[in-house]
């Protein structure tokens, strides 16, 4: 077995005869006469259990499983002799996993250190997983970027830094051009890879701070925290280029090029997130009516004197 084990008793005898056992079950095993000598060890050793006696010289078995626990991920299994000084919960409440009473087997150890090595796999496999679903919800299936709950609540958190910070803050908002075309020319399986493909070529052109969504259909966005407007119009011309540069085969022989078009606004301080995401997304359309495959910025003022106008 790989797992290493470090035995904590003053009491050589006791400590020498847990480390032989421990070696002959299979595993590894190192000792220490002291909670100070185990917290050295500890500094340059991987260990999976520690198993100490309560009464040490020095720092005791449960200050020493606290310490433990304080700085790093390990077991604990406390060993006393005395039963009516020490009881389980007070060792748990230190972070233990598990509480021997003095004297017992060596066989109950045992049972006692595979238990403890079960159960945490078993947490980790729990851990994993919940890790696992918890992506799944807040990714979209096909092109595995965040999809449009995740971005809701990432820009909630992006505008507080911004309203409590003065950071800056733009959005991108882009639609792939004449998508529909695309679809019923070539049918939804080749859609789905022009996807896939935007998507990645979407978050090559982004820094690791950036954070890319699919908002929808053929939609996309982008938050850019700490840009500006200016900064992020670059951001709009970048992703437009390399997405026009990429090559599709949807049919032998048959090369297709796809374009984008983008809207690109800085959030202004306050504003509510509705208007910020609106103006995105009225900044994209008239890209659209620009003549597509082109990015069009619209900015809090603008937006503003084109309600006046109306």
């Amino acid at each position: 077995m790989d797992e290493n084990i470090l035995i904590v008793d003053d009491d050589s005898a006791i400590r020498d005869s847990m480390h032989e056992f421990i070696k002959k079950s299979g595993f590894n095993s190192l000792t220490a006469s002291s909670a100070e000598e185990a917290l050295e060890l500890l500094k340059s050793n991987n260990v999976n259990i520690v198993i100490t006696d309560i009464k040490l010289p020095g720092k005791d078995g449960l200050h020493l499983t606290d310490l433990i626990k304080q700085d790093y991920d390990i077991d604990v299994i406390v060993m006393t002799g005395y039963s009516n000084d020490y009881s389980y919960e007070e060792a748990i409440n230190k972070g233990a996993s598990d509480l021997v009473f003095k004297p017992f087997r060596f066989e109950e150890l045992l049972l006692r250190i595979k238990r403890v090595l079960k159960d945490r796999l078993f947490t980790k496999e729990r851990a994993r997983i919940l890790g696992k679903l918890e992506k799944l919800a807040i990714t979209d299936g096909l092109t595995k970027l965040y999809n449009l709950r995740h971005f809701y609540n990432q820009l909630e958190v992006e505008i507080d830094r911004c309203n409590r910070y003065g950071h800056s803050l733009a959005l991108l908002l882009l639609d792939i051009d004449n998508f529909k075309v695309y679809n019923d020319s070539y049918g939804h399986l080749e859609g789905d890879k022009v996807l896939v493909r935007l998507g990645q070529i979407i978050k090559s052109c982004l820094r690791t701070m950036d954070c890319a969504y699919r908002y929808g259909g053929e939609e996309f966005t982008v938050i850019l925290p700490e840009t500006t407007g200016e900064e992020a119009k670059n951001v709009a011309h970048r992703i437009r280029k390399s997405v026009e540069l990429e090559k599709f085969l949807p049919k032998p022989k048959k090369v297709v090029t796809i374009t984008v078009s983008v809207g690109v606004t800085e959030f202004l301080k306050k504003e509510q997130i509705s208007t910020f995401i609106q103006r995105a997304d009225q900044a994209m359309y008239d890209a659209k009516a620009k003549g597509r495959n082109r990015s069009s910025a619209l900015f809090a003022e603008e937006a503003s004197n084109k309600d006046n106008n109306v």
